[in-house]
């Protein structure tokens, strides 16, 4: 008997013919028939291309990698994922994450319409930033208060409104690139300020600032260095003196907090980190800073401050482009009504309740944990309960670290081999469900538990784990 010959792109079925296959009506009544008869056009052109290259495809099957096509077509790319890096507020996950207040207050608005820019008690049009300004000068001392999308583009908002084809008086040690290549100068630039450095990298005085406003700066900007620190032989000039010296030649002193906290964080037990009412305080005219690192609500950016400033700036054309929506501004409305009380603020605000865990209690999950992961790794890896440190993230006090506790990972590979079995484990655990994102140090995969709370939730996928590969 004759072998069968391999198929041909002749032998493939016709679009119409595909969309008829009974195994995709589900799809079709679900989605549509052009967007079914769409994925299996993409299905059919790349099956003709193996074809041509000279693969065996299997023509029968085609219907069902139809419907898997659109099952991953259908997929949110944005989904919730265990974050297990021992970095609290990772930029690339999200940063803060929001208390069930803040999630209730955005499902309320984003459903119905609500009074975005309604006065509600007038009767007549409002103002969005109303939704928050009152929590935020009750929160800082500040007069005004207003918000956009992100503390850069607060940033650049500021400078455009107040110091546009003006000179700036920066510190060369305060000269920040934030994630991305992004950086302050370049920010300036398109504020359309002039940049004018001042001091050195390591050492700025007031005589340095005193120079720059001889030669006709218009606006002092201090930046907080949030993600990184110089030490040694060093010199900064405070907020109270920048302050003194602003004011004298008749110009604002501005301050960019970044991470920006609205309360003392010695009271929780972390490292210091200076308040945004403590540099309005000691002089600043304007401060900026984020709504989703230590403050632990949304992205956004704040610019608190003077009252006559912050008009100034919320005329700048600008200010559209950069506002917040009616969900950001729910959300950020009910984080700040937390702060009402302060004594309940660990227990109520995940940011702070992860910071502020205690390594014992992060210990006592990991010991857990470790007998179900163990079993589930049994001959791919040894699986130990391990001390590590945290690290608040996002630019907040760069040097400071929290001892926590991991689940360290070691794969039974031989050790020219480690490398590769490293990446295959954490590979394995970011194919789960709910993906868990780990990190590589020293020769062992870890899984820092600070941010874990759903315990039952790590717990029941971990039979997913796919262990055939490893």
């Amino acid at each position: 008997m004759a072998d069968r010959a391999p198929p041909s792109p002749a032998d493939l079925p016709s679009v119409e013919q595909l969309v008829g296959d009974t195994a995709l009506q589900p799809f079709c009544e679900a989605y549509g028939q052009p967007f079914v008869t769409q994925a299996a056009r993409e299905i059919v052109a790349r099956a003709r291309t193996r074809l041509l290259a000279g693969e065996n495809v299997q023509t029968n099957a085609l219907a069902s990698q139809v419907g898997a096509h659109i099952e991953a077509l259908m997929a949110p790319s944005l989904v919730p994922v265990f974050n297990l890096t021992g970095t609290v507020l990772h930029t690339n996950l999200g940063r803060a994450p929001l208390p069930a207040e803040a999630v209730a207050a955005m499902a309320a608005v984003a459903t119905a319409p609500a009074n975005l820019e309604y006065d509600i008690a007038a009767g007549q049009r409002g103002e969005r930033d109303d939704h928050v300004e009152g929590w935020l000068c009750r929160l800082t001392g500040a007069e005004a208060a207003l918000v956009v999308n992100n503390n850069a583009a607060a940033v650049l908002l500021l400078l455009n409104s107040l110091a546009l084809r003006k000179k700036v008086a920066v510190s060369r040690g305060e000269l920040v690139e934030i994630g991305g290549a992004f950086r302050l100068p370049d920010i300036m630039a398109r504020a359309g300020c002039k940049l004018v450095e001042v001091g050195t990298t390591n050492r700025t005085h007031g005589c340095d600032f005193a120079a720059a406003l001889e030669q006709g700066a218009g606006l002092i900007l201090k930046v907080h260095p949030s993600n990184y620190e110089v030490q040694g032989f060093t010199a900064e000039v405070q907020a109270g003196e920048l302050a003194g010296l602003a004011h004298r030649a008749g110009i604002a002193l501005a301050v960019d907090l970044g991470s920006g906290s609205l309360v003392d964080l010695n009271r929780y037990g972390l490292p210091p980190e200076p308040t945004v009412a403590e540099t309005l305080k000691a002089g600043a005219d304007l401060v900026t800073f984020s709504g989703d690192k230590l403050l632990g609500g949304p992205q956004a950016g704040i610019i608190v401050g003077k009252s006559e400033l912050i008009k100034r700036i919320r005329r700048n054309p600008m200010k559209r482009a950069l506002r917040l929506d009616k969900i950001t501004l729910a959300a950020l409305g009910a984080v700040l009504r937390l702060y009402a009380n302060p004594e309940r603020l660990a227990q109520r605000l995940p940011t702070l309740r992860l910071l502020t865990r205690s390594e014992n209690e992060i210990r006592a999950l990991a010991e857990r944990l470790r007998p179900q992961l163990a079993q589930q790794l049994s001959g791919i890896a040894d699986v130990e309960v391990a001390s590590c440190m945290s690290q608040i993230g996002s630019g907040a006090l760069p040097i400071e670290t929290l001892p926590s506790a991991a689940l360290a990972l070691t794969p039974r590979a031989a050790k020219r081999q480690r490398g590769s079995a490293l990446k295959s484990l954490a590979a394995a655990f970011r194919a789960l469900p709910q993906p868990v994102i780990g990190r590589i140090s020293d020769g062992v995969f870890l899984l820092d538990l600070r941010c874990l709370e759903d315990e039952d939730g790590f717990r029941a996928q971990l039979g997913q784990l796919n262990t055939d590969s490893l």
